[in-house]
């Protein structure tokens, strides 16, 4: 049978170009078919839509051993690697063809040849290189050929070439009755596409199915390398693994892939921002594109001010600059600047000037010279207080605070605002003081303004004693003017006045002394024609006065010698002087300045700095103290409270109470509180507050320990009951220990601001958790109450420094203890101790213990720490009936605080109480002091079992 010859389907650039336009997602290419004819023909048939085809066919099925050729023209391979080829058929079934016995194929073989060149016109079979032999997926038979049916087959095989510019495709025909439809040739690549801001170009792929073909991008427009752009070709046209990419660069920002220019009013400064950002406040920028904002006029940006942040303006001058001098030093001060300029990096210099006028009454002024110290600095300073000094004495200063900021430099404005001040060494109220119109009980004093007040001067203060009395006691007078009418004086007395001058920066220094005698008595003397009569009556009264004065003054002195030695110093309180001056100095020592050296500051107070230093007294050994000072521009209530306080203090003396050492009303130092080391002078002994070794050292105290603190508080509270006083604010927070667990009670500031605002102080100053239920419903504070506050501390100590009622707000706290709860016991508590505390948190003040009461209840627990044994059955009440425990060894001597011998004793054989009374120095206690502390205690312990089995023999 002769075949039929017909031409496939030629696919051009064009067509190719159609194609690939509609498809959704285009990864084919199309290689032009060159077609010759050999042993098939080329026949036109209809398709399925009745349309005329070119096609090659070949149908020699009836004779046997077929080998027929069809081959294309030379194909160029256009950098592919591997080609794809589509073929179309239809194949005849040959069950549907009569005659035919074992002749018949259903399959044709696919051939590919390379060549570098399309000049081979014949090739030889054997040069081929087979592809695969393919078969169709379904065939037709003459019936579907009369009714039009056409069932045509797609097979897609795949060519490795890569060793030659083009190849021919060959199909060989076996005896199979076949129609080639089209022939397609086409080869894979991944598109042209942007990533991460990163071109990668159209990409042919690799030459095996699972190759990957590694492909660098390159930066879109405006845009910069973040790290080397790649992505990789897969083999079925899909891009993977991208690494790397590019940011755009600064003015722009990534918009639809590319990099698009900043907006007006946007800006972007580093190629790490993430976009464009609006422009800060008082800045903006004019074109697209920006990389920082313009700053509006007046404003400013320092160079190392971020691009995001707002332009900023230099600060303002300094506000209410103020010096205080003391001989030749002075302290200045200051507020900060109105206008900080939107800044906070404020800093402040400082320049000092001798001004001196010249003999044009000229005034010059140079710089002072470099003996002159300024503490803590001459620039660069962040404290709004400086201290001058090494001044020379008698000598006029100008102080200038410059204020800085990040942009005064760029704002031309380098010295920054300013703020000055003059002041002299010479000491304020220096001025002649002058007497007039003296009388017998009166005189008029006057005196002149100082030359430099510091300010405008608001009142000047006159104080006066008599000569002899060297300043023991004395009064004060106030004024606006610079006189006084100073009255109730003593006829034919010398009296020495000091005249000090105040403004808003505070007092200055008294004045050098004046004496003034007031006029002698009116009488005239003795033989100018006085009545004798009168005389002899005059001298009997003045006889019988002395007689009576010496008689008050021999009774005033037993009486007081009396009241001394047997009776208890009562407390008096300081707001009931008038002048708080004649508190202070009736309950505290006046320390000279020049005996304290000021060492660092360690805090700060509720009126000031609180310093660390040395207090050098004459024939006594250098202490440490703390220094509390009161700052300038202090109020006339300020002042007041600050030295009330250091007149309660100072009327303490005991070693459970911090103790006041003196103070210092002639400078700003006013009150200091010694840190009780006396051992070694070179030793600093810091306490701290109570609540923070406690909670430092959580479970690290023996019960001994932690009951020795107790007693040391209860100790002082017994010493301040005995006295009358009332803490009102006893709490762990208030309590000092140093590092030998001594405890010192402190703080007496609450009790002031109860008595000045007692309504202000119950709703924000009143400690609920630590505060008797009488003292918050009606204020009633007494010792009663003070106890029911020690009851919480002890809560607080043993329960290391936890917080009492834990996270109870105050109104629960009232409500629960109005129905009667109580704090439980701490873990670890002694039972003994915590019936204590309950004993002390009774509802009726009067069934609270004393501190007499409790301070001996601790006293018999110290000597008797068997009671302390944690869950011991201990009956126990303010005298308690104490049940002795079973104890071993090991526990005794963890509790008499001796658990060091615990192994010692065990390997010597003591294993009893009763068998520690023969121990001997021999079996390695360290010293003869820790042997008769154990056999002392075992002693005590053995009696006290003694004593309770025969209080329980005893018939009820």
């Amino acid at each position: 049978m002769k075949s039929p010859i017909v031409k496939p389907t030629v696919f051009s650039h064009r067509y190719h170009d159609i194609f690939l336009s509609i498809l959704p997602n285009p990864r084919l290419r199309l290689i032009q078919m060159c077609v010759f004819e050999l042993q098939w023909e080329e026949v036109s048939i209809m398709d399925e839509k009745n349309i005329p085809i070119r096609t090659y066919q070949v149908c020699n099925v009836l004779e046997p051993n077929q080998n027929n050729w069809l081959r294309t023209d030379w194909i160029p391979r256009s950098g592919a690697q591997r080609v794809y080829v589509e073929v179309k058929f239809t194949l005849r079934d040959c069950n549907s063809l009569p005659g035919v016995t074992g002749t018949c194929k259903e399959t044709f073989n696919l051939y590919y040849h390379e060549s570098n060149d399309d000049r081979e016109s014949y090739i030889k079979d054997s040069s081929f290189i087979k592809v695969d032999t393919v078969a169709a997926d379904e065939s037709f038979t003459q019936v579907d050929v009369g009714d039009r049916i056409m069932k045509l087959n797609t097979e897609v095989r795949d060519v490795k070439v890569t060793t030659r510019k083009g190849f021919y495709l060959a199909f060989q025909d076996v005896g199979a009755c076949i129609a080639l439809v089209s022939v397609r040739v086409f080869y894979k690549t991944c598109p042209l596409t942007v990533r991460n801001l990163a071109t990668f170009p159209d990409t042919v792929t690799g030459a095996d199915t699972s190759s990957l073909v590694e492909v660098r991008g390159s930066c879109v427009n405006q845009s910069e390398e973040k790290e080397e752009p790649k992505m990789y070709c897969g083999a079925d046209g899909e891009w993977l693994v991208p690494i790397g990419g590019c940011h755009c660069n600064p003015g722009y920002e990534e918009k639809s892939g590319a990099c698009k220019a900043c907006a007006v009013g946007f800006y972007k400064a580093k190629v790490s921002d993430a976009g464009c950002s609006k422009c800060p406040p008082h800045s903006h920028s004019v074109r697209e594109g920006a990389t920082v904002c313009t700053c509006h006029s007046g404003y400013f940006r320092a160079e190392t001010d971020p691009a995001s942040m707002a332009c900023t303006q230099p600060p303002s001058a300094p506000q209410q600059l103020i010096s205080a001098v003391n001989e030749t030093s002075v302290v200045l001060e200051w507020s900060p600047p109105h206008r900080l300029g939107g800044r906070t990096d404020t800093s402040y210099s400082l320049d000092c000037l001798i001004c001196e006028t010249g003999s044009q009454s000229q005034t010059l002024c140079l710089p002072c010279g470099p003996d002159v110290l300024i503490s803590p600095g001459w620039s660069g300073l962040k404290t709004t207080r400086v201290v001058v000094s090494e001044l020379r004495a008698h000598t006029h200063y100008t102080f200038i605070i410059h204020a800085h900021n990040g942009v005064s430099q760029a704002s031309g404005a380098g010295a920054g605002q300013s703020a000055s001040v003059t002041v002299t060494t010479n000491q304020a109220g220096e001025k002649e003081c002058v007497s007039s119109d003296v009388t017998r009980h009166s005189l008029l004093l006057s005196w002149q303004q100082p030359d430099r007040p510091n300010g405008v001067i608001l009142e000047y203060e006159v104080k006066f004693y008599e000569k002899d009395q060297r300043e023991r006691s004395y009064r004060i007078m106030r004024t606006l003017s610079r006189s006084a009418d100073v009255t109730g004086l003593n006829a034919l007395t010398e009296y020495v006045f000091h005249v000090r001058a105040r403004t808003a920066a505070g007092y200055g220094e008294f004045s050098a002394p004046f004496e003034f005698s007031t006029n002698s008595d009116p009488f005239p003397l003795i033989g100018e024609g006085v009545n004798s009569a009168l005389l002899l009556l005059s001298v009997s009264g003045v006889g019988i006065l002395l007689l009576i004065s010496t008689a008050v003054f021999i009774i005033s002195r037993r009486y007081a010698h009396t009241h001394t030695h047997n009776r208890v110093k009562i407390y008096v309180d300081p707001f009931t002087y008038e002048d708080p001056d004649q508190a202070i100095h009736e309950f505290a020592k006046e320390i000279d300045v020049s005996n304290i050296h000021i060492e660092r500051v360690i805090g700060m107070g509720e009126f000031g700095e609180v310093c660390s230093g040395r207090l050098r007294v004459q024939g006594k050994r250098e202490i440490y103290v703390a220094i509390k000072s009161l700052k300038a521009g202090y109020s006339d209530k300020q002042r007041r409270d600050f030295l009330s306080e250091a007149s309660i203090m100072g009327q303490f003396d005991h070693p459970n109470i911090i103790r006041l050492e003196g103070v210092v009303t002639r400078s700003h130092l006013c009150s200091i509180t010694t840190c009780l080391c006396v051992h070694i002078v070179h030793l600093l002994c810091l306490y701290f507050k109570l609540s923070l070794p406690l909670q430092k050292h959580d479970g690290q105290f023996t019960v001994i320990q932690l009951v020795g603190m107790l007693r040391g508080i209860a100790s002082g509270m017994k010493y301040l009951s005995d006295m009358s006083y009332v803490h009102r604010d006893l709490a762990a927070r208030n309590i000092l220990v140093n590092s030998n667990l001594v405890c010192k009670v402190s703080d007496f500031g609450l009790s002031r601001v109860l008595e000045d605002d007692p309504e202000a102080a119950y709703t924000t100053r009143i400690p609920i958790r630590w505060t008797a239920p009488e003292a918050i419903t009606y204020r009633k504070f007494t010792s009663a109450s003070d106890v029911w506050s020690y009851g919480i501390v002890m809560w607080e100590v043993v329960s290391y420094g936890e917080r009492p009622y834990w996270d109870m707000n105050n109104q629960d706290v009232i409500k629960a203890i109005e129905e009667g709860y109580r704090l439980p016991a701490p873990m670890d508590c002694p039972m003994v101790l915590h019936q204590l505390m309950l004993d002390c948190w009774e509802r009726d003040r009067a069934e609270r213990p004393t501190f007499s009461q409790i301070l001996n209840m601790l006293d018999k627990l110290i000597r008797n720490p068997g009671t302390l044994r944690v869950g011991s059955e201990v009956c126990v009440s303010v005298v308690p009936e104490v049940c002795v425990p079973e104890w071993s060894v090991c526990e005794w001597l963890q509790a008499i605080g001796m658990e060091r011998y615990r192994d010692t004793l065990a390997a010597a054989g003591y294993t009893t109480l009763d068998s520690l009374l023969s121990l001997t120095h021999q079996i390695g206690i360290i010293t003869l002091a820790h042997q008769d502390i154990i056999i002392a205690s075992v002693q005590h312990e053995m009696l006290s079992q003694m004593q309770h089995i025969q209080n329980r023999m005893v018939p009820v």
